[in-house]
């Protein structure tokens, strides 16, 4: 649970800001920073983020024999998942969760912001057959208005899937996209790196880092 101007949000959680994410916040916000450094860093911090992604996803008990002989009472995880990259910036946390989810099922949805209204534009969506029998990671590393994250929850509650099945993750968070996307759809699950100021009269996020996908993928 977090707090966010001073209400409560249960199904938001925000990283603990150690030295060590601190830090890498630090270098990935830095105008100077180098393209191949922003990548590993960014890279660094979303795996943090899946892997709390992952921790909320339900387990059950198993007991397996161990090489020694012995038994051991463990859990193990119940449930697909499938990754849902917003295109572009998206696709830039897609390998990360490779790294850890081994049978993850990657899908993509194609959203992109007007500049002149920052409203969201859906174009397209590859999901699959059976993706409301998974639990979804929506992956997309700046939430800024909420715009685009409503318009792929609503693709995906359009498939079946339930709101207590979506994960949202991203990377660095306005109040206003959150607040926007938990008074839309309240069961779903935040997670964030780090909560910034707010947005700015072009609706981008404030100190924030510029734009993700164009660092990330050198089109700047």
């Amino acid at each position: 649970m977090a707090v966010l101007r001073g209400k409560e949000y249960p199904q938001l959680s925000v990283l603990e800001m150690t030295s060590q994410l601190q830090t890498l916040m630090t270098i990935i916000r830095d105008k100077n920073t180098k393209r191949n450094d922003f990548i590993f860093y960014s890279d660094r911090i979303n795996r943090l983020l899946v892997e709390a992604g992952l921790n909320c996803l339900p387990t059950r008990e198993k007991v397996v024999e161990t090489r020694t002989g012995e038994t051991y009472v463990g859990t193990e995880f119940v449930g697909k998942i499938c990754a849902v990259p917003i295109i572009r910036a998206g696709l830039s946390m897609q390998n990360v969760i490779r790294e850890v989810a081994k049978k993850i099922r990657i899908a993509h949805i194609l959203i992109q912001r007007d500049e002149e209204t920052a409203k969201p534009i859906f174009f397209k969506d590859w999901l699959p057959d059976d993706i409301e029998n998974r639990f979804v990671f929506i992956l997309d590393p700046m939430l800024a208005t909420g715009g685009s994250a409503n318009e792929t929850i609503r693709s995906l509650k359009l498939k079946g899937v339930a709101e207590e099945k979506i994960i949202f993750i991203n990377l660095v968070a306005a109040p206003e996209g959150i607040e926007a996307v938990l008074a839309a759809y309240p069961n779903i699950r935040i997670i964030t790196a780090e909560v910034d100021e707010g947005l700015d009269t072009n609706a981008y996020i404030v100190p924030g880092l510029g734009d993700f996908g164009d660092i990330y993928f050198g089109t700047d």
